[in-house]
């Protein structure tokens, strides 16, 4: 995660001098709490947990937790879904999300993370061997 961050922050903010690092992007709670970055750059931590989220524990905000298993098992038809097969239902999603009014909630993929500044992964396998990590979630508004 931190390589990921270290990247996303260089091309995001590489040739801006508004923050020097990561920790000063972060330290900057009133653009982090209300704009945010609306990218990996606003998840901190990984936990382990794949119990949803809760608004009012601090602890929750800012965190990638894993998808649960039933749910991987719902979405994409196997507990071993492979890079190609994670984007189909993501692209599902977005067209669903354009389908709907705001205040209409989806059964899409999208939807399993309902918390702004919270995200989802889910581990895809090439062959039988783990090879990427299928990531999405809520980053703003």
């Amino acid at each position: 995660m931190a390589a990921l961050h270290e990247e996303v922050f260089e091309e995001l903010y590489g040739s801006d001098d508004a923050y020097g690092s990561i920790e000063e992007l972060w330290a900057d709670e009133e653009f982090m709490g209300e704009e945010g970055t609306h990218s990996i750059l606003d998840i901190q931590r990984v936990v382990g947990t794949t119990a949803a989220p809760s608004e009012l524990d601090p602890e929750d905000h800012m965190t990638l937790r894993p998808l649960a298993p039933d749910r991987i098992l719902h979405h994409f038809g196997s507990d071993r879904p492979t890079p190609g097969r994670f984007q189909e239902p993501v692209d599902e999603s977005y067209a669903d999300l354009l389908r709907r009014a705001p205040h209409e909630r989806g059964e899409s993929l999208l939807h399993e993370s309902r918390m702004r500044w919270t995200g989802l992964y889910v581990v895809l396998y090439t062959g039988d061997e783990p090879s990427h990590l299928g990531v999405f979630g809520h980053s703003g508004d």
